[in-house]
């Protein structure tokens, strides 16, 4: 099936709307379900359109207006007028408005909602730190899935509203909300925003608020995010570079490790602070790094201590797996009674942790066969085999690992280059 590609403007899909109900005497609901299937059959792609139905009256349809276009209009008039009290409460109205729905974000950037914002935050930036929220709180929403929106400017304002607003924590966390939705799958404002220095304010603002957990969890996700690698359009990104960052310039490892020791009874954010500590053991100083500062330690705790919170172990196990790319962490982690353990999860989570667990696995027997014997002691085999049968996305890992232990496994070959179709 071909994808749509072709788009049209908002206008012109109300326009349709209205030709319906005007020429074909059609209801609201129905000429927008006839122009929703016209559209969708030339293979127009309509993700980003409002399909609303206009009001009608004893005098007929009315005229169709997109609240989010009202809202944005009110909300420069009261900007341009330089009333707070009015800009905050137009604010949380179109905040909501671009929370509804991709398509209404997508007609308030056409038409300048962007250059408002930042005007209302000059406004705001003279003193006003709740309004500062409240226009953090409407571009988060708005640059949600549109992060070429953030340009120069913004990305300023934004670096020096966290770093003059460190000890606000509402504050803090809706900004780095914002870093959030401008740095996913676009590596330019990534890196713009790594030079700009923002590394250190997210690293500091788990240090400075430990004992939150709103902000730690966001944080965590500003951090994991700079080691992305997801943006299409360029060849090759920084995430590599932004990790050693992370971990040589910040201490990233340590604030992360000790940030994981004021939260023992909340899975959620151990959760988040695993999968950071994943993406940052990228090289074999920094797994052993880890080990070094406890970190080890406090991964086997965890998996010994909340087995029954699956996301929790998942994320564990895949931290594990991440430091055993250094040959003396394997060592360790067998001393401290990881193969035990990772068989035990198996045993325990028959779903979601299957895959990290084989590939945590295939990490420890690789150039280390003496283990293979003892986790197949343990009785590792029949539970990689159970996990391979049960989830379709563990075949392959599932697979390999089998092949690392020494297990006998059928390797079919799926096509030899003769006429045919491939092996089912």
């Amino acid at each position: 099936m071909k994808m749509a590609s072709k788009r049209i403007t908002q206008e012109t899909f109300d326009a349709a709307v209205r030709e319906n109900i005007e020429e074909f005497e059609m209801g609201p609901e129905e000429a927008v379900k006839e122009a929703v299937e016209q559209f969708e059959s030339q293979g127009v792609e309509l993700s980003n359109i409002i399909k609303m139905a206009p009001k009608v009256s004893e005098d007929g349809p009315q005229e169709l207006t997109h609240d989010i276009l009202q809202a944005l209009e009110d909300l420069q008039e009261s900007v341009a007028c330089c009333r707070s009290q009015e800009v905050s409460v137009q604010l949380a109205r179109f905040c909501e408005q671009c929370k509804q729905h991709r398509a209404c974000r997508f007609l308030a950037a056409q038409k300048g909602a962007y250059p408002i914002l930042l005007a209302a935050w000059k406004l705001a930036a003279a003193g006003d730190q709740g309004l500062v929220l409240q226009v953090l709180n409407a571009l988060s929403a708005l640059i949600d899935g549109q992060p070429d929106l953030l340009d120069t400017q913004g990305l300023k304002l934004l670096v020096a509203t966290l770093a003059q607003n460190a000890d606000a924590t509402d504050l803090i966390c809706t900004g780095i909300r914002c870093i959030r939705h401008a740095c996913l799958k676009h590596e330019q404002n990534r890196q713009n925003l790594v030079k700009a220095g923002v590394l250190p304010l997210l690293t500091g603002a788990i240090t400075r608020h430990s004992h939150c957990a709103d902000v730690v969890r966001e944080a965590c996700w500003g951090l994991r995010i700079m080691t992305f690698d997801d943006d299409i359009r360029v060849p090759f990104g920084h995430a590599h570079d932004h990790a050693k960052m992370i971990v040589q310039e910040n201490k990233g490892l340590k604030v992360l490790i000790e940030a994981a020791k004021a939260f023992p009874d909340n899975p959620s954010i151990l959760s988040e602070l695993c999968s950071t500590l994943s993406r940052l053991a990228v090289r074999n100083e920094f797994c052993q790094e880890v080990v070094d500062l406890g970190g080890l330690g406090v991964l086997m705790a965890l998996l010994a201590d909340c087995i029954n919170h699956q996301d929790l172990v998942k994320q564990v196990l895949s931290a594990l797996r991440a430091i055993a790319g250094n040959d003396d962490v394997k060592d360790a982690i067998v001393r401290a009674g990881g193969t035990e353990c990772i068989v035990a999860a198996m045993t325990r989570h028959l779903t979601s942790p299957q895959k990290q667990a084989c590939m945590l696995i295939r990490n420890l027997v690789a150039r280390s066969q003496a283990f293979s014997q003892l986790i197949l002691d343990l009785g590792a085999e029949a539970l990689i085999v159970q996990a391979r049968v049960a989830h379709r996305d563990c075949e392959d890992v599932a697979k390999a690992a089998l092949r690392d232990l020494g297990c006998r496994v059928e390797l079919r070959e799926l096509w030899t280059g003769q006429k045919g179709n491939l092996a089912p």
